[in-house]
């Protein structure tokens, strides 16, 4: 698990359009919410992204960007962003490589096959770049609420 206090990975995806996010890109000028989940479509993950999407205004005009992560690629992130009106940015780490660095990836064997799966998890990265919350396995539910209160607090 990450710790706090520290310089956030920084990495660079796709988005569902195709263009290409740095975390680096924001470091200066916006706080950041990154937030890894399972899959585009699951149940919790839609709701999640439908309530960080209705969050979306407040999180800008506290000067930061929501960036959700998952290991589906750019094709099935523009297919869900379109089907639920998803306003934040969905960005593919097909390769896992993000999900390695950041420790949200979990190993689940299922008759004999081993599959990686997501830890839902936030992670709050100030302008500085460094890792302010490290939240792992979070409830979908009101989570997007919550993040926006710890956003809030940071240039308290």
């Amino acid at each position: 698990m990450l710790e706090t206090g520290v310089p956030a990975p920084d990495f660079e995806l796709p988005d569902a359009g195709m263009d290409i996010v740095r975390l680096s890109d924001y470091q200066g000028h916006k706080n950041v919410v990154l937030y890894f989940y399972h899959r585009d479509d699951d149940p919790g993950c839609t709701v999640e992204a439908i309530e960080f999407s209705d969050l979306a205004e407040r999180f800008e005009s506290a000067q930061s960007v929501v960036l959700g992560v998952s290991l589906d690629d750019p094709l099935c992130h523009e297919a869900f962003r379109d089907k639920h009106g998803i306003q934040v940015r969905l960005l593919s780490d097909s390769e896992a490589d993000v999900s390695r660095q950041y420790h949200t990836l979990r190993e689940t064997e299922r008759n004999g096959v081993i599959k990686l799966g997501t830890i839902r998890s936030t992670f709050v990265v100030d302008r500085a770049g460094v890792l302010r919350h490290a939240l792992y396995n979070v409830t979908p539910r009101g989570h997007a609420a919550d993040v926006l209160k710890l956003i809030q607090t940071l240039d308290a």
